[in-house]
């Protein structure tokens, strides 16, 4: 069926925010205006905050908010830490300003961005460093930057629960202080009261990966006072960290995680909460309330704020399916939205595409937390790297001609060598494989057009015209097993030579270089110069570009799992990663079905042999044109392409990742 238009809705926000622009417009016209925070005169007609305060002299404080939960139970409400860093002179103006917010667990334990920086403090505990380079940048435009704490991090209170409900108070009692509806402290323990009195309340949320499911969380809860998030490689649902349809992507839960990012005092006081995270997040898949609670993409209906989100396409520990479910959600409530997506792993795009990054981020923050008409709202919704350093836009995304289009596979002339075009298979046709879970798909991909025991494979004819796959698709598959558990893969390739960012390298797709650019300014124990970074590139014969994965044993119901009966056929659906993915003329398109693709989900108890049932297998992808465009592509005069004049390549396997979002996962 057609994939849903994407409209946007008008909400009372937006036209009040419209609405106060242009009265702030007709109030700026007297000569006697005072210009907004960031600004001078001549930016009501640039429309763009300016660098106009001091870096130096900007006023640093630190704020314990309490959140008005007692995660520890130590019979007293939790405190999270609030770093803030805001410029001096709009203070002595009693002028209020916006506020940028990155709440987060990890600036104490692992460090944030490209160079793991850490929080650091003075004698008296005042913020000196705060890591990445919003604060630099941004403060001396008028902004305040706020560095939060998760629960049981750093200097704050409480305990970690790895996205739960007590992870998003964190971030919603800050935007309820800076609201004026929640209270704050200036010690940890004390009474002193600590007043945002010099906010507007309007805030931002950012923050890669970890933070950034902080920020989708917090704007699922619809608090007041939250104007925008832009989730860079960020969850959406925890439970599809962990699992996929039940199958295991990591050798450990969220108690792990929690032991890694706890600050030393939070480990002494914390093990009720930590033998919750084991006990009711079972390893075999099941979708327990604790994962309920951790699953924003069932609140989406509640987001006001606009979302600009950000995702690598080949992006192996915060995987593709996060972006895309909520990216739909979000579509079908209407929010306002804007998004990149790129060929690397999991990297913010800071680091892959700095200068134009830091512009367009500017350019939105002014716009929803100035109210500044600079018309970023009218320009392309969707900007996608196509190759290294090759970008393309859209209007709309993914593309309103987009459909689900039912694809499927058939045998072909060798055993497990298939075909894959819009005809189904006749009844009867089978084929089988055993899982290896040695092997994963990049060896199933170089090896495509020959049997092997550990894959099936199933490719279209060489297009005769580009075909363009936009969004999230599934793989239906129906299978017999031997044994009583078993795990599916299901992958597309596009079989065909390109250059592309090597994702499955150390950098996962970048190269950080020696030299150094500045963004904002910088004081003795803060700098806001970074190491430069390049594409790292590699040319390859054939590219995954999407991925799904399931345990069989879920067939019956997604969140319980069932002991198989070896010998029935079993029918499930495996979720594919939102992508977007331009097959070119002369390649070839294949899905291809396996069991354990090793270092991206765990082997089952038992490995064993599947035997696919054809006539009720199918994939339905969202290629843009619908049918129409896959028959033509797949038809025709065939462009045969160029041979290689080399061995195939490819990028490596995917390497084994430590379930650490946003923190040294590279």
């Amino acid at each position: 069926m057609p994939i849903r238009t994407r409209r946007t809705r008008t909400t009372y926000r937006s036209l009040v925010l419209a609405a106060s622009a242009a009265l702030m417009a007709v109030s700026l016209a007297p000569a006697h205006a005072q210009p907004a925070p960031g600004t001078d005169r001549g930016d009501a007609e640039r429309q763009e905050s300016r660098p106009i305060h001091s870096y130096e002299n900007a006023i640093r404080e630190s704020v314990w908010v309490d959140i008005r939960l007692d995660g520890d139970g130590d019979g007293k409400n939790d405190r999270v830490a609030v770093d803030v860093v805001r410029p001096s002179e709009p203070a002595g103006r009693g002028q209020r300003i916006p506020v940028i917010m990155d709440a987060s667990p990890y600036y104490a334990c692992c460090g944030r961005g490209n160079e793991t920086q850490r929080k650091t403090y003075d004698a008296a505990g005042r913020p000196v460093q705060i890591p990445l380079y919003y604060d630099n940048y941004f403060v001396p435009r008028g902004y305040a930057f706020a560095a939060v704490d998760l629960s049981g991090t750093n200097r704050s209170d409480g305990c970690v629960d790895i996205g739960g409900t007590h992870d998003i108070q964190s971030g919603k009692a800050v935007v309820d202080w800076l609201n004026g509806r929640a209270r704050g402290y200036t010690s940890r323990t004390g009474t002193e009261l600590a007043s945002a009195d010099w906010s507007t309340g309007d805030t931002a949320m950012i923050g890669k990966s970890f933070d950034g499911a902080i920020a989708n969380g917090v704007a699922a809860t619809g608090v007041e006072g939250l104007k925008t998030v832009v989730p860079i490689g960020a969850l959406s649902s925890w439970y599809d960290y962990y699992f996929a349809r039940g199958a295991p992507l990591f050798d450990s839960g969220p108690d792990w995680l929690a032991e890694n990012i706890e600050s030393a005092s939070a480990r002494a006081r914390c093990q009720a909460v930590k033998k919750r995270l084991i006990e009711d997040a079972p390893r075999t898949g099941d979708d327990t309330p604790l994962w309920h609670e951790r699953d924003y993409v069932r609140s989406a209906h509640q987001v006001t704020a606009s979302v600009f989100a950000v995702h690598g396409m080949q992006d192996l520990n915060v995987r593709g399916k996060h972006f895309g479910q909520w990216w739909d959600a979000l579509a079908a409530e209407g929010v306002e939205r804007k998004v990149w997506l790129s060929q690397v792993g999991h990297v913010d795009p800071f680091d892959f595409r700095r200068a134009e990054w830091v512009k367009t981020l500017h350019r939105w923050f002014d716009h929803h937390l100035l109210g500044y008409d600079n018309g970023i709202d009218d320009e392309p919704m969707a900007d996608i790297e196509r190759a290294p350093d090759q970008w393309t836009t859209d209007r709309h995304w993914p593309p309103r001609s987009t459909k689900a289009t039912a694809v499927r596979p058939a045998p072909g002339a060798q055993p497990g060598v298939g075909t894959l075009s819009l005809r189904p298979a006749g009844p009867g046709a089978r084929e089988t494989f055993t899982d290896d879970p040695t092997q994963h798909e990049i060896d199933w991909a170089a090896a495509v057009d020959r049997p092997t025991p550990a894959k099936v494979g199933f490719v279209s004819r060489p297009l005769s015209r580009p075909l363009r796959l936009s969004g999230s698709g599934t793989v239906t598959v129906t299978a017999t097993p031997t044994t009583t558990s078993a795990h599916l893969s299901a992958v597309l390739v596009d079989l065909g030579p390109a250059v592309i960012r090597d994702y499955a390298a150390e950098g996962e797709g970048i190269t950080t270089l020696p030299q150094r650019s500045c963004w904002g300014a910088s004081t003795v124990g803060d700098s806001a110069c970074f190491k430069e970074t390049a594409a790292h590139t590699k040319a390859v014969e054939q590219t995954v570009f999407s991925r799904g994965w399931a345990d069989l044993g879920h067939h019956a119901d997604s969140g319980r799992e069932l002991p198989l009966a070896p010998g029935k056929p079993h029918t499930i659906t495996l979720d594919l990663h939102a992508t977007d993915q331009v097959v070119p003329a002369g390649h070839r398109l294949a899905l291809i079905v396996a069991g354990t693709d090793r270092h991206l989900i765990e082997p089952p108890a038992t490995t064993g042999t599947l035997t696919l049932d054809l006539a009720r297998t199918s994939a339905r992808l969202p290629v843009v044109g619908g049918s129409a465009a896959f028959a033509r592509a797949t038809g025709g005069p065939v462009l045969t392409p160029a041979p290689s004049e080399t061995l195939p390549d490819a990028v490596a396997g995917p390497r084994a990742v430590r379930p650490v979002p946003g923190g040294n996962s590279r």
